[in-house]
């Protein structure tokens, strides 16, 4: 079934296409920031430190990472469709085992099949926007999906802090497997591969031409720049908003979780805000060169302030965390400079490889952080101030440098 209007390139738009795109997206946000909020009950309850959890927290992102390359080929081989919904199941598991982990081996590897059920969510998205929307209305299209998939990030935030206080974590998982379980059979019913619905599928490619595309798509020119700057814009605002906003506000500002979740969602709030204005910020700036490089030095402004303010007030660390989370959020324009590098038959394989990027930066990026806040001695069973100012301004020098790499981009 399809809506009375027509896309850009002419389709008609499946009814559910849309809310089947930003229900799965949503879940793939919860899942990957879920951890935030909860971080200081998890400490205690499964006694880890702040190395293990972000060891944790990182194993969601190296599932990605590992699952990036057989994504894409499996999107360009058998659908978007079928690849979502198979993975789905893993990411039931994976809510099940976190739900009733004991320690943080059991917490890394429920994060570990999280990673991997949520492995081609965005990027499924990605490549079939792409389809029904012509590539000079890409952007704002895919800014406007990726903005109602911050749903999921404001559902991790007070809505998941006033669940655990009430329900306790786990029990709060075991609902997160059932909505699990039932978004990936809306997808699978809802979801059509083609603009044509009849969701047909091509001839499937020849493995040997399968991973000779993927070949094509390493050697693409521009691609390399690409890379490294979407390996840390979007893991330097996940890692504050995912990892360490929660625990900053506890120790330094003494939040109780209601209170940090608060906090939290008007983060997420100002990411969708951010999404949604880079996506008009672009035609404006001219290039999505330009607009990636204003955006990722707004984040080092940020950060630095961040690290080198002293005990600021609560009113100003809250808003600065705000702000990290509004400026941050130009990862979609890689993601769109990104797709216009490769050609529809490569689509698959080319934006997932430019999404390994970012899952990769957002494995390491917390895995370093929680190193970092570990090598400074707790004050009365808390972090120090200084170590979480270390880590803003390590999370600064890191979009510095790959900024430095993004200057030689094309300019598109």
């Amino acid at each position: 079934m399809t809506t009375q209007f027509k896309g850009p390139t002419g389709w008609a738009i499946p009814i559910w296409l849309v809310p089947a795109l930003a229900a799965s997206t949503m879940l793939s946000q919860f899942l990957r920031t879920s951890n935030g909020v909860i971080a200081p009950e998890l400490m205690a309850d499964l006694a880890i430190s702040p190395e293990r959890l972000g060891v944790a927290n990182g194993a969601f992102f190296i599932a990605l990472a590992i699952m990036q390359v057989p994504v894409g080929m499996l999107i360009d081989r058998l659908g978007p469709r079928r690849t979502v919904f198979w993975l789905t199941w893993i990411a039931v598991a994976g809510c099940g085992l976190h739900a009733v982990a004991e320690d943080g081996t059991q917490l890394i590897a429920a994060r570990f099949l999280l990673g991997i059920g949520c492995g081609g969510n965005f990027m499924a998205a990605v490549v079939l926007y792409s389809r029904w929307h012509a590539p000079e209305h890409l952007t704002q299209r895919l800014s406007v999906m990726f903005a109602m998939s911050q749903g999921g990030t404001l559902l991790a935030a007070t809505p998941l802090a006033l669940s655990s206080d009430a329900f306790g974590w786990r029990t709060t998982f075991v609902g997160v497997a059932i909505v699990t379980a039932l978004i990936g059979i809306g997808y699978f019913l809802g979801v059509r591969d083609h603009p044509d619905s009849t969701d047909k599928q091509a001839k499937p490619e020849p493995i040997r031409k399968v991973i000779g595309g993927l070949a094509d798509v390493i050697r693409s020119p521009g691609l390399a720049p690409i890379f490294a700057m979407h390996l840390i814009a979007y893991a330097s605002m996940l890692t504050v908003l995912g990892l360490w906003a929660a625990p900053y506000l506890h120790d330094v500002h003494g939040m109780d979780s209601v209170a940090r979740g608060n906090v939290m969602f008007v983060m997420a709030a100002a990411q969708v805000f951010g999404v949604l204005a880079y996506g008009r910020l672009e035609p404006i700036l001219g290039s999505k060169k330009r607009t990636v490089i204003t955006g990722g030095l707004g984040t080092v402004l940020v950060m630095a302030i961040l690290a080198l303010w002293p005990s600021p007030p609560l009113w100003a660390a809250a808003g600065l965390l705000v702000l990290h989370c509004l400026i941050a959020s130009y990862g979609i324009i890689i993601v769109a400079q990104g797709r216009g590098l490769f050609s529809d038959h490569l689509a698959g394989r080319g934006v997932t490889t430019v999404n390994l990027a970012q899952v990769t930066g957002c494995f390491v990026l917390p895995i370093m952080t929680g190193a970092l806040i570990g090598a400074f001695p707790e004050i009365n069973g808390q972090v120090p101030e200084s170590a979480y100012r270390a880590t803003f301004a390590c999370i600064g020098i890191c979009v510095v440098l790959g900024l430095v790499a993004y200057t030689k981009s094309p300019k598109t």
